[in-house]
């Protein structure tokens, strides 16, 4: 009953006094990331998969800018990303525009993590299983290694998530994730080309 129902009803509610409080953060780093970002926009918009596949518009703060070299090609991540950039994404406050994501039903707030559309047909039967339920914010995955572990690994937590998702378990999750970010913990090192998870190739990819 808490999976199909009572934990949409507390996201809902959750994220509505959220937005109320923090309403005036969002203003702030609006028109920060808006000077820092080079013209290069605010929110970062991509379609990924949501329950049972659905497409829908993931919302982030942008945290690199969209600077190219001399043959047009976007720099790497980690030379377009700002100095606000890395600050937004140590304290995952680049995840707060998703508020509005859940607000609208597309995500909750605990959840396997919302991946490209692109890799929707490269899951095997069980991997595709993390459709089921709603893709979070946060989820089982991100407290246990975030950016850190592989694809395998992390589609075995998210697996592991969709058959034990009870109110305990969410809130065991967003205390591990409170944590986390305090002590900024899981979170890629920015020193190599990029500041991101390797593309996803399939089964074949460990």
């Amino acid at each position: 009953m808490y999976k199909y129902f009572f934990k949409r009803v507390i996201d809902f509610t959750i994220v509505l006094i959220v937005l109320v409080c923090i309403w005036w953060l969002l203003v702030i780093l609006t028109i920060w990331l808006h000077f820092a970002n080079k013209g290069g926009g605010v929110f970062f918009l991509q379609e990924r998969p949501g329950k049972d596949g659905k497409i829908f518009k993931i919302m982030k703060f942008k945290s690199m800018t969209d600077e190219k070299d001399e043959c047009g090609h976007l720099l790497p991540d980690v030379q377009r990303l700002t100095r606000v950039g890395k600050f937004i994404r140590a304290t995952s406050m680049d995840e707060l525009p998703q508020l509005i994501n859940v607000l609208k039903g597309d995500m909750a707030l605990i959840g396997p993590r919302p991946l490209l559309v692109q890799y929707l047909p490269l899951y095997n039967e069980k991997q595709a299983r993390r459709h089921e339920v709603r893709p979070g914010i946060t989820g089982w995955a991100q407290i246990h290694g975030r950016n850190a572990i592989s694809w395998a690994e992390k589609f075995e937590l998210d697996v592991w998530y969709v058959d034990h998702c009870t109110l305990w378990t969410d809130i065991k999750v967003i205390f591990i994730t409170i944590k986390k970010i305090i002590c900024r913990n899981d979170i890629n090192n920015t020193s190599g080309q990029s500041a991101t998870m390797p593309i996803f190739k399939g089964n074949a990819t460990k």
